[in-house]
C-alpha cells in the first residue's frame, strides 16, 4: 500500500481524505490532528467559537461528503438544533447558522468516511491531539516527526493541511488579543471601551463575543417588523465597543444570487487565460478591459451610474466604495439589509453585484503573473472590491449590528491611512488624524495574513525549502512543492495561509474541497506536467 500521511484534519484535509479513498487502490493512511478531535475544524471548534458566532456559508453551498449539511441538519433532533437558537422546521439550504453546528457535522463525516475507508479495503490510522513537529524528504520517502511518538513515521507521499495560523495570546499584554481566537471565547471581558480592529465578519464575530457576556438579543412578539433588540445586563452600562478599520465601511449583507453560478460571458477563464499567456506587460489593464465589458454586459444602469467607461484598474475602487464612504456605516447597513431581505423574498438578483462575485474566481488566475508593480496595484485597486462582494456576512450578523448600535453598544471608527497603534501593560492606544483613543481590551480581527516559508511550522522541511531559493513555497498547480531534491510531487501544500500569495482569494469551505480533489486525483494518477505557480521574476 502506498502510505500517505495528512496533517491536519478541518475541511482541508477532510475533503483531501474523501478524495483519496474513493480511489480504487487502498491506501494507507495516518491522520494527525493537533486538536481534541479530528474532522471538526478550527475555524468551527466549540472551544474556539461562541454559539452566537455564525458561518458566512450555507447548505447550498457546500459540497456534500457522504450527505448535505442540510440532511444533516434535519436528522438531529429537535432539542439539539433548539441548543443553538435554530428552528428545526424552518431549515433551508440558504440559511445561515451557528459556525459550531458545522464543526459537528464535519465531525460526523468525518467518523462516516472512516468507516466508508475500511470498508473499501484502506488501513487509516488516527492520531488526534498530537502535534507534527517536523517533516523531511527525500528521493524515495519522507519521514514525519510528532510530539507523540519517539520515532519519525514513514511515508510516501504528505499532504500539508494545517489550515489558518493564529497567534498564542500574550502574557504581558491581559487586555490585548492578537485574533478572536487567541483566548478571547472564555475570557471575562469587563464592561467598557472595547477595541476591535477589522469591520469584516471576523470582526463582528469579535464584537459579539463581548456583547453577550454583557446582554442578550432577543424579538418583540408583537412587533409587525420582526426587529431585533439588545438589552444590557444590570452593571454593563459602560460597555462600548468600537469597529475600526481604515475606511470606517461596515460589509454588506449576503445577496441573493443563483446557485451553482451561471457562466461568464466575457472575462472568461480562457479569455483570461489568452491574456495570462500574452506575457506581463500590461496584463493588469488588459484583464481589467475584461471586466468592464462584462459588468457593462450584465448591468448598463449601474455602470452608467458609476461611469464604468471613464474608470480604470486604479480608479474602480474609488468608484465602487464612493456612495457607502458619503454615509453613516449604521444607517448604509440598514438600507442595504433592507434591500437585500426584499430581493432574497422576491428571489431577484443584483446583476453588477452576481457579475463581480463570478469574476472573482476567473481573475484570481492572473496574480501570481502579474508584475510586482501590477501586484501591488491589484491588491490596492480590484482586490479590495473582490473581497468586499465576496465576503458579504450574514443578513443576521446586519441585524444584530443594527441591534447593538440602537441600545448604544457599538460604534465605527474611521482610522484613515496613517495611524498607529500602541499595545501596552494597561491597555491599546490608537491614534489617528483625530487624536488617540484608548482601549483597556482590544481584539485585533483583522483576519488570516499570507505566510512564506519562513513561517513553515517543519524545521527539517523549511531548511530543505528555503536551500532551493526562494522565500515562497515552490507550489505547482495541483499544490505538490516542485522541488527535485524532494522528491518532486511527494508533498502536497495545501495549507490556505501560504497559497494566499498566489491564490489572493483562497478562502472557504467550497475552495477546501477544490483542494482536495485536487490533491486526491494527483496522488491517485501520481505526478503529471503541471504548470509553476511562481512567476519568472521571483524563482
Amino acid at each position: 500500500m502506498q502510505r500517505i500521511a495528512i496533517i491536519g484534519t478541518g475541511p482541508t484535509g477532510l475533503y483531501t481524505f474523501a478524495a483519496l479513498i474513493n480511489g480504487r487502490a487502498p491506501l494507507a493512511i495516518t491522520l494527525y490532528e493537533q486538536g481534541d478531535q479530528a474532522g471538526v475544524g478550527m475555524p468551527y471548534d466549540r472551544h474556539a467559537n461562541h454559539r452566537a458566532m455564525l458561518a458566512n456559508i450555507a447548505s447550498i453551498e457546500i459540497p456534500p461528503l457522504t450527505r448535505t449539511y442540510l440532511d444533516w441538519l434535519r436528522a438531529r433532533t429537535t432539542s439539539f438544533l433548539n441548543d443553538y437558537g435554530v428552528d428545526k422546521a424552518g431549515l433551508h439550504e440558504r440559511q445561515f447558522l451557528p459556525r459550531i453546528l458545522l464543526g459537528h457535522y464535519f465531525r460526523d463525516q468525518f467518523l462516516d468516511l472512516l468507516a466508508k475507508a475500511k470498508e473499501r479495503g484502506h488501513r487509516v490510522s488516527v492520531f488526534e491531539g498530537c502535534r507534527v513537529t517536523d517533516l523531511a524528504a527525500g528521493q524515495e520517502d519522507l519521514k514525519i516527526w510528532t510530539d507523540r511518538h519517539t520515532d519519525p513515521g514513514d511515508f510516501d507521499r504528505a499532504v500539508i493541511a494545517t489550515g489558518h495560523v493564529w497567534p498564542a495570546p500574550a502574557r504581558d499584554t491581559p487586555g490585548y488579543f492578537p485574533s478572536p481566537w487567541s483566548g478571547l471565547i472564555g475570557a471575562a471581558i469587563p464592561a467598557g471601551a472595547v477595541g476591535v480592529l477589522g469591520t469584516s465578519l471576523s470582526g463582528i464575530d469579535a464584537a459579539m463575543a463581548v456583547a453577550v457576556q454583557h446582554g442578550r438579543f432577543h424579538e418583540q412578539p408583537d412587533d409587525p417588523h420582526n426587529t431585533l433588540r439588545f438589552q444590557r445586563a444590570a452593571g454593563s452600562e459602560a460597555l462600548c465597543i468600537t469597529l475600526m478599520s481604515r475606511s470606517g465601511l461596515l460589509p454588506e449583507a449576503d445577496f441573493y444570487c443563483p446557485i451553482p453560478h451561471q457562466p461568464l460571458h466575457i472575462a472568461t477563464q480562457e479569455n483570461i487565460g489568452r491574456e495570462i499567456d500574452a506575457g506581463p506587460h500590461g496584463l493588469l489593464d488588459r484583464v481589467f478591459e475584461l471586466i468592464r465589458r462584462e459588468i457593462r454586459r450584465a448591468d448598463p444602469a449601474w455602470s452608467d451610474s458609476i461611469a464604468l467607461s471613464t474608470l480604470n484598474a486604479d480608479t474602480f475602487a474609488a468608484a465602487y466604495f464612493a456612495n457607502r464612504a458619503q454615509r453613516n456605516p449604521f444607517r448604509w447597513a440598514r438600507r442595504n439589509l433592507e434591500e437585500v431581505e426584499r430581493n432574497k423574498r422576491n428571489k431577484h438578483t443584483v446583476p453588477w453585484r452576481y457579475a463581480l462575485l463570478r469574476l472573482h474566481e476567473a481573475v484570481e488566475d492572473i496574480a501570481p503573473h502579474l508584475s510586482s508593480n501590477d501586484r501591488e496595484r491589484f491588491d490596492a485597486g480590484l482586490r479590495r472590491v473582490f473581497v468586499d462582494n465576496y465576503a458579504a456576512v450574514p443578513p443576521e450578523s446586519i441585524r444584530r449590528l443594527l441591534a447593538l448600535r440602537a441600545a448604544g453598544v457599538i460604534e465605527v471608527l474611521e482610522m484613515g491611512t496613517d495611524y498607529r497603534m500602541r499595545i501596552g501593560d494597561n491597555g491599546t492606544v490608537i491614534t489617528t488624524v483625530n487624536g488617540d483613543h484608548h482601549f483597556p481590551v482590544f481584539i485585533d480581527a483583522r483576519g488570516q495574513k499570507a505566510l512564506d516559508l519562513g513561517d513553515l511550522p517543519f524545521p527539517r522541511l523549511r531548511e530543505q525549502l528555503l536551500a532551493h531559493g526562494d522565500a515562497l513555497p515552490p507550489v505547482g498547480d495541483n499544490y505538490t512543492l516542485m522541488v527535485p531534491q524532494i522528491g518532486g510531487h511527494r508533498i502536497a501544500l495545501a495549507a490556505l495561509p501560504f497559497l494566499m500569495h498566489y491564490r489572493p482569494f483562497v478562502q472557504g469551505i467550497a475552495v477546501c474541497a477544490e483542494i482536495g480533489q485536487a490533491i486526491g486525483e494527483t496522488l491517485h494518477r501520481g505526478p503529471r506536467r503541471q504548470r509553476h505557480w511562481l512567476p519568472d521574476y521571483e524563482r
